[in-house]
């Protein structure tokens, strides 16, 4: 790899901080106005996208399983933690904590997380590599 298709973690936490933004709003669009099923299961896995570009943001210079890996086990700590009456309790001191802690457990959530950070590192990886290729190619 040459100095200039070199990752650039400054430029890498740009693009991952805009992805971030543009998941979080999704993510609270569908915790709005999504019912049902499908709508759970939407925020579920929107909810562990953005655990996965939050830990790419803090570990740009690592390999991008670090960061998959660490929000597959911060996912599912969370949802173990639903077992408890700790998210219900924090949530009644403070509210918005219970878009982060949940509120009930859910097995089908243990698929959905590692599944939508499979795919969230699938889709990181497909497209830094087309940007390297881009930035390889010599100007015309």
């Amino acid at each position: 790899m040459t100095a200039r298709t070199r990752r650039s973690p400054a430029r890498r936490r740009i693009v991952l901080v805009a992805v971030a933004v543009a998941v979080l709003v999704a993510g609270l669009l569908v915790h709005r106005f999504g019912s049902g099923e499908i709508g759970d299961i939407a925020g579920d896995a929107l909810y562990a996208v953005l655990v996965y570009l939050l830990f790419a943001m803090l570990l740009a210079r690592s390999s991008r399983t670090l960061p998959a890996a660490l929000a597959i086990i911060f996912c599912t700590v969370i949802e173990f933690l639903q077992l408890t009456d700790l998210p219900r309790t924090w949530a009644l001191a403070f509210p918005p904590s219970a878009l982060v802690l949940g509120s009930s457990f859910a097995q089908r959530d243990l698929l959905v997380y590692p599944a939508s950070v499979l795919l969230a590192l699938i889709v990181d990886a497909a497209l830094s590599r087309g940007t390297r290729r881009q930035r390889a190619q010599p100007r015309r």
